[in-house]
């Protein structure tokens, strides 16, 4: 039996291996947990390049973007992490207090963990697309979710559904650390290619990365 390299097959199977490699080369990048900004810039702006007509290399451009998003994705972590987590817990903590001004601070500080949850992963994706600075990058980051709210709404959705379906089925974490992260960063950098697209020529960067 003859295989065919150029098949659609074999073409297939390949792409799957890449993005289960690089599923594990962003798992193994966040370990460090400070690393996870950095990590998940990269992861974006290889998916992003390669929903854009297939073009860049998933492997070698992952720890070519690992390297030019380390300092710009921390960043990134380090400005919106603590707050995500301080409105996270105040949101556990006014809602279990099971009075009224308690429920409806609890929604507030819910709202606020959203948008600011957004405002994150909105952040890691303008790092991988844009060389801007970084006051620019937290500014168009903190914009983008009221901006495209149902786009980016989905940047917060996928890794919660993720969880949720980890609570209801554990099993399902064979999937997730295996292809979970870099086929929801691809299928996110789909999203993320109609709102580049919307905003440009509005006041949104506009210093794209080379390409590899």
């Amino acid at each position: 039996m003859k295989i065919d390299p150029e098949g659609r097959t074999t073409q297939g199977l390949t792409v799957l291996l890449q993005f289960v490699a690089l599923n594990l080369l962003y798992v193994v990048s966040c370990l460090p947990v400070v690393t996870a900004g950095a990590a998940t810039a990269a992861l974006y702006e290889v998916t992003l390049r390669y929903a854009d007509e297939e073009r860049g290399y998933l492997l070698s451009g992952y720890f070519v973007a690992l390297r030019r998003n380390l300092w710009r994705g921390t960043a990134v972590l380090l400005a919106f992490g603590p707050p995500v987590a301080g409105a996270a817990f105040a949101a556990v903590f006014w809602l279990s207090s099971g009075s009224v001004l308690g429920t409806v601070a609890g929604v507030l500080a819910v709202l606020i963990a959203v948008h600011l949850a957004a405002a994150m992963l909105c952040g890691f994706a303008l790092v991988a697309r844009y060389d801007d600075p970084l006051g620019r990058t937290f500014r168009n980051a903190m914009l983008l979710p009221p901006a495209e709210p149902s786009r980016t709404g989905w940047l917060v959705l996928r890794p919660v559904a993720t969880v949720a379906v980890l609570y209801v089925a554990p099993q399902a974490i064979v999937i997730v650390a295996t292809i979970g992260f870099s086929v929801g960063a691809y299928v996110d950098a789909l999203v993320l290619h109609n709102v580049f697209r919307r905003r440009q020529g509005t006041d949104e960067p506009v210093s794209p990365h080379s390409g590899e």
